[in-house]
């Protein structure tokens, strides 16, 4: 898996739309800007800029041999298993502390928007699972665990990638961490 310290990437993924192309890129593999931009809801000029600017930083590319004709723009991710950062590394150059700043404040609202709708919007089919779970564990176990949860995650993503339409794009947000401390006043 790469390894970015480039701060104007993470402050282009920060961005929302690019953020849920990749996602979108991630669950589905290959797709067409069109099929992007219908899943988004977005036009489909803009979610082709965002493709464009995605590109710009080789975090996605063409695929070709994927197209029907040259007309065709098919798009993948560069690379397959996701985006990791060396944050420290990309803190230290210059715009690193406010591009982190921007992706930061970008998750923090994302993942407050992902636990709200986990626990108030309406869900007749039970499709929904919010678990807040605790385990005593090493460096080295969380370390193990954390390869283990990824493992699961590839598995199924090899098993349901493609394009098809009874499939809806699931958001999966899991952390592991010790557990924090709450601030005084709490």
């Amino acid at each position: 898996m790469p390894m970015y310290d480039d701060p104007r990437i993470l402050r282009a993924i920060a961005h929302p739309t690019r953020n849920r192309i990749l996602a979108e890129l991630h669950a589905s593999g290959p797709i067409r800007a069109a099929d992007i931009a219908r899943m988004l809801d977005i036009p489909a000029n803009q979610a082709s800029f965002h493709l464009r600017q995605l590109a710009k930083y080789e975090l996605v590319e063409e695929a070709p041999e994927q197209a029907r004709d040259k007309r065709d723009r098919v798009w993948r991710l560069t690379a397959a298993d996701g985006i990791n950062f060396r944050t420290q590394d990309m803190l230290d150059q210059p715009g690193g502390q406010a591009a982190w700043e921007v992706f930061r404040s970008n998750a923090v609202a994302w993942g407050h928007f992902l636990v709200d709708q986990a626990l108030t919007a309406p869900d007749p089919d039970n499709r929904r699972s919010l678990s807040d779970s605790a385990l005593r564990l090493t460096q080295d176990e969380a370390s193990e665990l954390m390869e283990d949860l990824g493992a699961v995650l590839q598995r199924w993503r090899a098993r349901t990638q493609g394009s098809d339409d009874e499939r809806t794009t699931y958001s999966i947000y899991q952390m592991i961490q010790p557990y924090p401390e709450r601030p005084e006043g709490d």
